[in-house]
């Protein structure tokens, strides 16, 4: 008898504890319901389905992890949510050309698996994170042609693997940083911040130099 109740103790727990895939399922959702969708692009987003591997624009592995959002135009409105940070296998996150607001949450420093963030061509606003810094395999950190403001946080210069950056097209202030992986980056890749200075655009400044409230 205590061999039964053993056995049902454990599948008890085992029903009982959340697994990946619904933890992932219940942040996208979240991140759902915060969103205007006029197009219907989200119409298969079920949130009482085992997982979001079924779910149109979501990309997962063989097992059920998500590992890619593709929302790039797709005319959504709304804020990003800090719960897109439990998304821990995710390896791209496109949601470029939409109108989303607010600010990018901190919490996205917490996708240690992502290679390619693209917020470009909405209307975020406030900094950028230093909390991105973390994010070491990323390739490609692309945020222009939004609204962001203040300095380009010095500790995006320690990652290691960042091939592409575009921040221009933004309210940047404060100089930019040529330090670690920035050594590469042209002028392209900040052009079109009126209060940003550095020596890609006005010759050799200090870091802390540089007009920024």
């Amino acid at each position: 008898m205590a061999a039964i109740w053993t056995v049902l103790l454990l599948l008890l727990g085992t029903l009982s504890t959340p697994t990946t895939a619904n933890l992932e399922g219940d942040a996208l959702f979240a991140f759902r319901r915060g969103l205007k969708d006029p197009q219907h692009v989200l119409q298969s987003w079920d949130p009482t389905l085992v997982n979001p591997c079924t779910w149109f624009h979501v990309t997962c592995d063989k097992d059920n992890r998500v590992t890619r959002l593709d929302l790039g135009n797709a005319k959504l409105s709304g804020k990003l949510v800090s719960e897109l940070g439990k998304l821990k296998h995710l390896q791209y996150l496109e949601l470029y050309r939409n109108k989303l607001v607010g600010v990018i949450p901190k919490e996205l420093g917490g996708l240690k698996s992502l290679l390619s963030l693209d917020l470009y061509h909405n209307n975020l606003t406030g900094s950028i994170p230093s909390s991105l810094s973390k994010l070491t395999n990323i390739r490609f950190l692309r945020l222009n042609s939004n609204r962001l403001t203040g300095r380009i946080p010095r500790q995006l210069t320690k990652l290691p693997n960042l091939k592409n950056l575009d921040v221009s097209n933004n309210d940047l202030c404060g100089t930019i940083p040529t330090s670690g992986s920035f050594y590469k980056f042209t002028e392209k890749s900040f052009e079109n911040n009126s209060r940003l200075q550095g020596p890609e655009l006005m010759g050799s400044v200090s870091y802390d130099i540089g007009f920024c409230n």
